[in-house]
């Protein structure tokens, strides 16, 4: 494999994929973030902790460090999340896939992983503006994420329309 044929041999996918990870990671850690940020301020009824207080009462977890490894949880997790939005929906060339795809991770947090964190209320328990704001969060959280991976592969679909063009020329 020389360094000129790259694109055609799947370097384009790996990079993808790294891509992906990168930014399932980091759009983990801006929701932990945002969801910590509207928790503080009273808009919803739960820190985003409850994926480590369901498990365990250290005390540590009620202080900065819990906040730091729910914020590495929360990225990981989302890691995983990102690479089924890229094997499932990296050709859409829409907003919309995004925002279905926040709202369907809301919802399945919300009502399939909820035995996972006891700490997590119930949906029937919640009130309007935590359903409000957690909805608004996950779907801002999968608009970035779903905009990001179908920009760069659609972007590394043009690089390589480009070099095929020029190789053939």
């Amino acid at each position: 494999m020389n360094g000129e044929n790259n694109e055609k041999d799947g370097y384009g996918h790996v990079s993808l994929i790294k891509d992906t990870i990168i930014i399932g990671f980091t759009g983990g850690i801006l929701l932990c973030l945002a969801l910590q940020f509207v928790f503080y301020f009273n808009l919803m009824d739960y820190s985003p902790k409850f994926i480590l207080t369901s498990w365990t009462d250290l005390s540590w977890v009620d202080g900065w460090l819990g906040v730091v490894m729910s914020m590495l949880f929360f990225g990981i997790l989302s890691i995983f999340a990102a690479l089924v939005y890229y094997a499932l929906l990296k050709k859409t060339r829409n907003i919309f896939a995004g925002i279905l795809y926040g709202l369907v991770i809301f919802l399945l947090l919300v009502f399939i992983f909820r035995p996972m964190f006891p700490d997590l209320p119930t949906f029937a328990k919640m009130n309007a503006k935590t359903i409000i704001t957690g909805i608004c969060i996950f779907v801002i959280y999968g608009v970035f994420v779903g905009y990001s991976i179908s920009y760069e592969h659609q972007e590394i679909e043009k690089q390589t329309k480009v070099k095929t063009e020029t190789d053939i020329t």
